[in-house]
């Protein structure tokens, strides 16, 4: 892609996700993401109404007088995002394509996570992982993961959703908030998923469009699967295709929903011809109505 246009589109997309952030997320997240953990701060003298479970019990021991410990919550955030760029969601039958709408989440997101004082990270997958950025803070580190995001192009074909987050498990030591966006075409993922999710805190962002969920009657198509490059055709007047096809996302959609569930994982689904502010708005405020 030339400098030139790639410069323009990253800034499109920084002006628009960052202006939502700044509006609209960035309270929400800031509400709802904040530190979790309690960092030692300093002590102090004991005084009366003090819990006398904060004593430390050295300092008092060697001044011969009652100090406790003083807490402050840990502000700082790790957040990653774990990105899908398998060939799936190169597909959009509405306004957009599914990539697209990924690179803006995933845009607002690091943005949110900036103006919080997080650090951000980025784990690009396909069927295997195709990049890591470690977490950093900064301005100049998001415009380069958003650079990244446009024009990143995967080695590999297919999707393994495991794959990424055994990554994320094994990588990354201390607990963060990560966000997993993806169509989530694929399965036997489940494992990994509650594996992860029991050492950090798993969100899942899954991004559809409108023509996947069902197959029209429009005759006969000849189809190429995004993943594989395969070429068929297909038969769509057939009543009995249509139902096939139909009955395997349904299918698919309640594997979807029942793995998130029992792996403990929050999920906003985001349409490609909607806007993906409500989806997420809804998933910050339930998450926040919780603590």
């Amino acid at each position: 892609m030339e400098s030139v246009e790639l410069f323009k589109k990253v800034r499109k997309i920084e002006i628009k996700t960052r202006g939502l952030s700044n509006q609209i997320f960035s309270g929400e997240y800031h509400s709802v993401f904040k530190g979790r953990g309690m960092a030692f701060s300093e002590v102090r003298e004991y005084q009366p109404g003090d819990d006398i479970r904060s004593i430390d019990w050295n300092v008092t021991a060697r001044f011969n007088h009652p100090f406790i410990k003083i807490f402050d919550e840990e502000r700082e955030l790790t957040v990653m995002l774990l990105i899908d760029v398998s060939g799936s969601n190169h597909f959009g039958t509405r306004k957009t394509l599914k990539k697209e709408v990924i690179t803006e989440i995933a845009a607002v997101l690091a943005f949110s996570a900036i103006q919080n004082n997080d650090k951000v990270g980025v784990i690009f997958f396909s069927k295997t992982v195709e990049k890591f950025i470690p977490p950093k803070k900064g301005t100049s580190h998001i415009l380069r993961i958003i650079r990244e995001l446009i024009e990143f192009k995967p080695e590999q074909q297919g999707t393994n959703l495991t794959e990424p987050l055994r990554f994320l498990t094994n990588a990354i030591k201390k607990r963060c908030t990560a966000f997993m966006l993806s169509d989530y075409m694929n399965r036997d993922f489940e494992d990994a998923i509650k594996i992860a999710n029991k050492k950090h805190d798993l969100i899942a962002v899954r991004v559809y469009d409108e023509g996947e969920t069902e197959l029209p009657d429009v005759g006969l198509i000849y189809a190429k699967d995004a993943e594989t490059d395969k070429h068929r055709w297909i038969d769509s007047s057939d009543r009995k295709v249509r139902r096939q096809y139909n009955n395997w996302y349904k299918a698919h959609n309640e594997f979807l929903t029942d793995t998130f569930r029992r792996s403990g994982v929050d999920v906003a689904k985001v349409a490609t011809d909607k806007d993906y502010i409500k989806p997420l708005m809804n998933l910050f405020r339930k998450r926040g109505a919780r603590r």
